[in-house]
């Protein structure tokens, strides 16, 4: 019996741990930790070191490729192919195709697109798109939070209301009953 189960478990472990299975290293966590990132503020803070960076007076194509080395999904991506395509020459168009395609990173296609056609400063349009990402999340928190606390009311009316019935209104009628002279009721 006991060299069964010991066979079950080392079978279930050498399925687990076969040569189909992904080999995590600390590399690989790292990688993905940085690409996957749960931070609803993640996208602002990669405008605003975009904006740094090209106020500071790099190129767009350093900038962008600066930036897209700890930029999530998918602005990484679209940075990337905006600084290679923009280092070959490429019109505005084609370099910002790939972020246009992404409706994270479309705002940022079209001011680099509007930058491209009127020549105003790129640098100051993305730290307002920065500005703008920030406030959608606190709206969005904030509204979440309004939320939760309206589904909060009903279970709470649900449990204290009668507690209160119990132990608030109901020995007040009794002890009014019993002082009106229907206490023979109870």
């Amino acid at each position: 019996m006991t060299s069964a189960v010991l066979l079950l478990l080392a079978a279930a472990v050498g399925v687990w741990s076969g040569p189909g299975r992904r080999r995590v290293t600390a590399r690989s966590v790292i990688a993905d930790e940085r690409k996957r990132s749960d931070d609803p503020l993640a996208l602002a803070g990669a405008f605003d070191l975009l904006a740094t960076a090209l106020a500071a007076g790099m190129s767009l194509p350093a900038a962008a490729a600066v930036v897209a080395e700890h930029a999530a999904h998918p602005l990484d991506v679209a940075l990337r192919k905006a600084a290679d395509l923009t280092a070959l020459g490429a019109d505005s168009a084609a370099v910002w195709a790939e972020a246009a395609r992404h409706r994270e990173t479309e705002a940022l296609a079209r001011l680099a697109r509007r930058s491209a056609r009127s020549g105003a400063s790129f640098a100051s349009a993305v730290s307002e798109l920065g500005e703008a990402h920030r406030q959608q999340v606190e709206n969005l928190a904030r509204e979440r939070a309004e939320r939760a606390g309206v589904l909060i009311a009903g279970p709470l009316g649900l449990c204290f209301l009668p507690a209160f019935v119990c132990l608030g209104i109901a020995p007040v009628v009794v002890g009014l009953a019993s002082h009106m002279g229907i206490g023979g009721l109870w």
